[in-house]
């Protein structure tokens, strides 16, 4: 049984920073990731990275965000910095149920087996 779990979140001005947090429990494949969903918004792909450490990144948080991983790959992270308004969303981690030999992992949530709850994040003034 595979367990996502994620923690991190809160409110912040912008220009501010957050350090997002994924428990994983279980065996996951090679890719895992964040994406985040606004409330009428579709949901989108922010950052990802594969076991091998090849990471992903949405052009809009290209220089502001960065993923990692522990040794384990107990826990995932991302990192955002110099957070905009239009960062605000519920972030959810996400893996693969499967190991595949790929480039770089995907941005498409359909591609993602396992689904945490989310964490919030509000950047306003």
């Amino acid at each position: 049984q595979v367990q996502l779990v994620e923690s991190g979140g809160g409110s912040v001005q912008p220009g501010g920073s957050l350090r997002l947090s994924c428990a994983v429990s279980g065996s996951i494949g090679n890719c895992i990731g964040w994406f985040r969903q606004a409330p009428g918004k579709e949901r989108e792909g922010v950052a990802f990275i594969s076991r091998n450490g090849v990471t992903t990144y949405v052009d809009s948080a290209k220089g502001r965000s960065t993923i990692s991983q522990d040794n384990t790959r107990n826990t995932l992270y991302l990192q955002m910095n110099s957070l905009k308004p239009e960062d605000t969303a519920m972030y959810f981690c996400a893996a693969f149920q499967q190991l595949r030999l790929a480039l770089a992992c995907p941005s498409v949530s359909a591609h993602y087996d396992y689904w945490g709850r989310g964490t919030q994040v509000t950047v306003s003034s």
